[in-house]
Parts: structure tokens; C-alpha cells; sequence
């Protein structure tokens, strides 16, 4: 199932890995996020954050403590919904409502597909994309929901 992280405030240090680990991420406009581990003498948040944001802006963070602002993190892909604190309840119930609809079974494939798709060369993201269709296509869920697809 599709993982969704909501911060409403600071996500500092493994709070701001774990967001960059879900699948998409709503924020409130007070939402920041900052990985300063190597200000502090350690190191965290170097695998998922970097690939989300880009090394540059990742090292601009780790390196100097420098925090994006939920509009900053908006823009560079790290937050994928900014929603005004007021609306985030009505906005994530609509998520939820959405994503339960779905067939669990395309959820998942579509989730490996996106996720070893960015791991793989372009063949092999085509070659995954390809085995997910054929499995999709295996089942017979597909057909009545394209059925009332069509017919909308």
C-alpha cells in the first residue's frame, strides 16, 4: 500500500529521511526540513534523501544544517501537496479514499515498477514495466474496471 508522510512542522535529521522513504508527502506550509547530522558529528540521511533532491541540494543541507521551507521542498520534489492546515484533514481523507478504490494488486506493481524503474537502465525499467503489465493483465480485475471505465 502507498506509504503517505504528513509534516506539519520540523522533520529534522531521520524525521526528514523517513518523509524522503514514503511515497509522497503532504505538507502545511509549517513544515520544514533540515538534516544537520554532520554539524553534529555523525551522518544520516544519505541514501534516499539525495535521490529525491539531488546531491547538490542534499549536500547543501547536510553540510551547512540549511532547511527547506515545505514551499522550497515543494518545489524541489521532496513535498508533493502542500495543503493549508485547515484543509490537510479533507485533503488526506480524499487521499485515503482514492488509494482504497484501487485494486491493491496494481498499487503494488505500479509501486515496483516506479521503484526499481529509477534503479535500472531505461531497458530494464521497460523490461519491469513490461512483466508488471502482463501480470496486471493475467488477472481479470483490469477488464471490469476498464469496462466502467469506458462506459464514464
Amino acid at each position: 500500500m502507498p506509504v503517505v508522510a504528513v509534516v506539519e512542522g520540523p522533520a529534522v535529521g531521520s524525521g526528514c529521511e523517513i518523509a524522503a522513504a514514503c511515497d509522497f508527502v503532504v505538507a502545511t506550509p509549517a513544515a520544514s526540513f533540515r538534516t544537520p547530522e554532520a554539524l553534529w558529528g555523525t551522518v544520516g540521511a544519505t541514501q534516499r534523501l539525495p535521490r529525491v533532491l539531488g546531491t547538490r541540494l542534499a549536500k547543501d543541507m547536510m553540510l551547512t544544517g540549511r532547511a527547506l521551507s515545505a514551499a522550497d521542498a515543494l518545489a524541489h520534489g521532496l513535498v508533493t501537496r502542500l495543503v493549508p492546515p485547515e484543509a490537510l484533514e479533507a485533503a488526506l481523507e480524499d487521499i485515503a479514499a482514492t488509494i482504497a478504490k484501487a485494486p491493491p494488486a496494481a498499487l503494488r506493481l505500479a509501486k515496483r515498477c516506479i521503484g526499481e524503474g529509477v534503479e535500472r537502465d531505461p531497458r530494464g525499467a521497460l523490461a519491469t514495466g513490461l512483466l508488471a503489465i502482463e501480470e496486471s493483465l493475467a488477472g481479470d480485475e483490469w477488464r471490469a474496471r476498464m469496462a466502467a471505465f469506458g462506459g464514464s
